[in-house]
């Protein structure tokens, strides 16, 4: 037992440092990634609240339309770590080609579904004052939809090559951009027409462009000091563009499937009173910004696991999942630990309603208990992609999410009268049946890649 415990701490600092080296950038570029959707609510929250309501609204629409196109492109996290881990770097680049071939496609085809519920908007069953207000909004963020999808092709390659700083780097100075372009375009400084809501739209596409131009200029600098020439990985290969739908769709559905569940639950809060869902919205925001942590390490899994695999090195494979999952438990812990120990301080940074603290008070101490389970299952999820399995993910949202979860917070909410509470512990109860399945699924494939290693060591 002692020799069993002394070979795991020996995996873990093997492992610890370079898992750490990925994570830490991308964790705080997903943290970037919150903050521009914080920036524009807080410029238009000085317009009016029919402009914070396009924002939101606005927002909430175009992620939900976005989603599907970036969850595509995931598949690229396992192509383009595979091949470096095998040493086949051009195979890395041809994979960097079919994801922007593939963006461009996403792209136009996305930004035409968002331009038409631009103009639907009350079909949604938004009120006519912010439906006016959320149109140009929509129509003008609608041009980040190409920019942004060529960008998420990009930073997965970058990511998958090592290149973690310069996506970082890419978005805190995007955010500077964002910043400047909303205090120009929202309020009309410089001459600039004073346009508000829709002035925020055009600074996130700005942003955005912006963001797609610095790293394809990373690249190609990267690329011409290596001796690289990238115009000889441009030709089009169906083989290679099937294996990214295979590995992208089961993604795309799994993001649309945790992203529709939370969407979902928020209208559902929106039926109870303005207590509850100022509560609801504001726990949620507090456990959304603990979870870009996970999330950025699920990536980092997803490319450390995905070199191993290229390399074929079972070992190291399940070394760096576990490793993921342990930094996950660890981070998560630490956040159960805030949200039961200051509840209030963090509820009180977003309001001073008494009755809206007192509930969002109750409503952190659940995201306590999930918040560990909620690390778990998006890591697992990383892990996964890196080992190239992207089904067990979204099967196991489809189940853990829509099957159990959401149908029993709707019943505790609405039929036994625990109101927002009830619907939270149903969400809880969805998360850790993702987590669960998904720590099962990996607890398999990491035996299995053990029992290949040894089978080879003995060949």
């Amino acid at each position: 037992m002692n020799g069993a415990w002394q070979r795991v701490r020996a995996g873990l600092r093997a492992e610890l440092a370079p898992m750490f080296r990925v994570a830490w950038p991308v964790a705080t570029s997903e943290l970037g990634w919150m903050a521009m959707g914080l920036v524009d609510t807080m410029m238009v929250g000085r317009v009016s609240a029919e402009a914070i309501g396009a924002v939101s609204i606005g927002a909430n629409v175009f992620f939900t339309v976005a989603i599907l196109g970036m969850g595509m492109l995931l598949g690229l996290d396992y192509l383009v770590a595979h091949a470096v881990g095998a040493n086949r770097h051009p195979d890395a680049r041809r994979a960097l080609a079919h994801g922007m071939y593939l963006s461009l496609a996403l792209g136009v085809l996305l930004t035409t579904v968002v331009l038409v519920l631009a103009d639907r908007l009350a079909l949604l069953g938004v009120q006519p004052a912010i439906a006016r207000a959320t149109a140009p909004y929509l129509r003008a963020k609608a041009w980040s939809m190409l920019p942004l999808l060529l960008y998420t092709s990009v930073r997965r390659y970058l990511q998958a090559v090592g290149a973690v700083r310069a996506v970082m780097i890419a978005l805190i100075s995007a955010n500077l951009v964002n910043l400047a372009v909303n205090w120009i375009l929202v309020f009309g400084h410089f001459g600039a027409p004073a346009l508000g809501a829709e002035g925020s739209g055009w600074a996130t596409t700005s942003a955005r462009v912006y963001l797609l131009l610095f790293v394809v200029a990373y690249v190609a600098r990267h690329e011409r000091r290596s001796g690289v020439s990238l115009a000889l990985y441009w030709a089009f290969d169906t083989t290679r563009m099937r294996t990214l739908l295979r590995l992208g769709v089961p993604a795309a559905l799994q993001m649309l499937l945790e992203v529709g569940v939370f969407a979902m639950a928020t209208l559902l809060a929106g039926r109870l009173s303005a207590v509850q869902l100022a509560a609801h919205q504001i726990a949620l925001s507090a456990a959304a910004f603990a979870f870009m942590v996970p999330l950025g390490i699920s990536s980092a899994a997803a490319v450390r696991v995905g070199y191993a695999m290229g390399r074929i090195d079972g070992a190291g494979a399940a070394r760096a999942g576990w490793t993921a999952l342990f930094l996950a438990v660890a981070f998560m812990s630490c956040s159960a630990i805030t949200f039961v120990a200051v509840p209030r301080a963090i509820i009180r940074v977003f309001t001073t309603d008494a009755v809206v603290i007192e509930t969002g008070t109750a409503l952190l101490g659940i995201a306590a208990i999930f918040a560990l389970f909620d690390g778990l299952q998006v890591v697992a999820t990383g892990v996964l992609r890196g080992a190239g399995d992207t089904r067990s993910p979204m099967l196991a949202s489809l189940v853990g999410y829509w099957i159990i979860g959401l149908p029993l917070g709707y019943a505790m909410c609405f039929r036994h009268g625990f109101g927002v509470v009830g619907l939270w512990i149903g969400l809880s109860a969805g998360l850790i049946t993702v987590a669960i399945a998904l720590m099962a699924v990996w607890s398999v494939r990491s035996r299995e890649l053990l029992r290949e290693r040894r089978i080879v060591a003995a060949a």
